[in-house]
């Protein structure tokens, strides 16, 4: 009997020690925060770019997941890699809130809701669900909505990738993640600073054929025209106007420049500014080949830009790439009227364009459309040269002029075709103290501070203008990227946002972009071929276990009290 008190006075001794030690730990831990991260790639651990954005909230921020409902595993890994980002933000500052919601779950709003949807550009997607080999469609909106007092932003969770499969796409999703919700965070928590001048005056794109890049990066930045037309006036006050400005694009110029044109570009350039060139080395045009022949001469582009690219250490050639990986074109066969059809053909001047660099601006996106793309030669300089899209293995450059003819979607090739070429450059970044293409030359008008060498800056060069273009439906814009005859969603927009947010990002918010994360995805296969065992491993065996651990632990203690 003393022996069975003096057993229980420790078991009481232990648990009030226990809870003791447990009160401890919880006052401890309401003052002192701290989360483990044991992933190999650290993908819970954010970066310090992300964490001073998500710092600088001051006030609530909600941020809506729609990605909620019944829907195949490879999403459930997409909502569950959301949520765990959404907890760490949460957790570093209480600020940000969020909530998971399926917006159609009540049928009787589902139409309704849906169109306000689109309305808003939150595009759903259709996705087959198969549970024990019977499949039905189910509608997902993979999107998500930050609200910051009356600014809001929305954030596409699941990334459009051509040919890709749901795998593919998911994977690169989350390894977008943090960008994403990251940018979204900084655009409508910090007021606009940086300011973007689209040149006119040389024939550049209409406002309408660019305008959903206008329509997104007006969130971020403030963006007015500069046209060069008043240089021939006012050279020395058009460059006090565009020196305003942190970047200059310049899309698709189809008429030359004048030299005084060119020292305007210059002097901004020496003085810091960052230009995002789209310039076209040929004159080839879709809308010339759409004629009785379906061909057209192609020839090369006079923009008098030839000795302003040399001194700052490329050259665009007068030539055109014909590449096999190209994008669908869709033309009509057979007999003219009802017996005619539309068949899709690899257009070949066209090319589809898959980044290999793993620098953060092209890293992880989508393939790039061009249309009559040339290639881009780099010369011998001290500027920083990084080719961030390149033609594929089989590619050739052909020199101008020379005829384009629809007819070419027949030709027969084969490797050998393609010996010595391919990965032509088509988009490169320089980075570094450009010298002024006037540099001991006479200027052509008087500037009181000319520079002769820039301070360090940076500037983007693309062999074609369409890759800013928009296409039109009824006359109305597009979203970018966006190929209305094929119906296929292209990385064009995000590739042209992600360079401007590149050479406009001090903050180092477009380095997130270089986090690499590898998901172990479930081999759906498997499983289907091996679903009653699969259900015996993870749902029974973890009971029997269970059970034989309580049998033995009781059998156990029975013994021992029974001495």
């Amino acid at each position: 009997m003393v022996m069975m008190k003096e057993v229980q006075k420790n078991s009481l001794k232990k648990l009030g020690f226990l809870a003791l030690g447990l009160f401890l730990l919880n006052f401890a831990s309401y003052y002192i925060y701290k989360r483990f991260d044991v992933t190999q790639d650290k993908r819970y651990t954010l970066s310090e770019t992300t964490k001073k954005i998500v710092d600088g909230v001051d006030s609530p921020l909600i941020i809506d997941v729609f990605l909620e409902g019944n829907f195949p595993a490879d999403f459930k890994k997409l909502q569950n890699e959301t949520r765990q980002l959404l907890e760490e933000f949460s957790a570093y500052n209480s600020n940000i809130t969020f909530q998971f919601v399926n917006p159609i779950e009540k049928e009787e709003e589902r139409m309704d809701v849906m169109k306000k949807f689109f309305e808003r550009g939150l595009m759903p997607i259709n996705v087959t669900v198969t549970e024990k080999g019977r499949q039905s469609q189910e509608v997902v909106f993979p999107w998500a909505v930050a609200n910051y007092g009356d600014k809001g932003a929305k954030v596409q969770l699941l990334k459009n990738m051509m040919g890709a499969s749901t795998e593919d796409k998911v994977e690169s999703s989350v390894q977008h993640l943090e960008y994403a919700f990251a940018e979204a965070i900084n655009k409508i928590t910090k007021e606009k600073q940086r300011k973007i001048a689209v040149i006119k005056g040389n024939a550049e794109l209409d406002d309408i054929f660019i305008a959903d890049f206008l329509k997104t990066v007006r969130d971020n930045y403030y963006i007015g025209p500069i046209t060069l037309d008043s240089v021939a006036k006012q050279p020395n006050e058009t460059l006090k106007a565009l020196n305003v400005y942190d970047l200059a694009i310049i899309a698709k110029p189809r008429e030359k420049f004048t030299e005084e044109e060119k020292q305007v570009l210059d002097q901004f350039i020496m003085k810091g500014g960052k230009t995002l060139w789209l310039i076209d080395g040929s004159t080839a045009e879709m809308e010339s080949l759409y004629n009785e022949t379906g061909s057209a001469i192609v020839g090369p582009t006079d923009l008098n830009l030839t000795d302003m690219f040399f001194k700052y250490g490329l050259r665009i050639n007068p030539q055109l790439i014909k590449d096999e990986v190209g994008t669908p074109l869709k033309l009509a066969t057979g007999n003219e009227g009802s017996e005619s059809n539309i068949e899709p053909y690899n257009w070949k001047f066209a090319p589809f364009i898959y980044p290999a660099s793993k620098h953060p601006i092209v890293k992880n996106t989508d393939g790039v459309k061009f249309d009559f793309a040339s290639p881009i030669e780099l010369l011998k300089s001290d500027i920083k040269k990084t080719v961030l899209l390149e033609s594929s293995k089989y590619s050739k450059a052909i020199g101008l002029p020379t005829k384009v003819s629809l007819e070419m979607v027949t030709e027969q090739v084969s490797e050998k075709d393609y010996n010595n070429g391919g990965f032509l450059p088509v988009a490169v970044l320089l980075e570094g103290s450009f010298t002024s293409m006037y540099n001991n030359r006479i200027l052509p008008f008087k500037e009181d501070k000319f520079l002769k060498k820039s301070v360090p800056t940076k500037m983007i060069v693309i062999s074609d203008g369409d890759v800013i273009k928009n296409q039109l439906d009824k006359g109305a814009p597009i979203e970018l990227g966006y190929d209305k005859y094929t119906s296929n969603f292209f990385g064009n927009k995000e590739f042209i946002l992600n360079s401007v947010n590149y050479l406009l990002d001090d903050s180092g918010l477009i380095n997130i972009r270089t986090k690499d994360v590898s998901l172990p995805m479930l081999d759906k296969v498997s499983v289907e071929e091996n679903y009653t065992q699969t259900q015996m491993l993870t749902v029974a065996l973890p009971i029997v276990l269970l059970g034989i651990f309580g049998f033995t632990f009781t059998y156990l203690r029975k013994k021992k009290y029974n001495r």
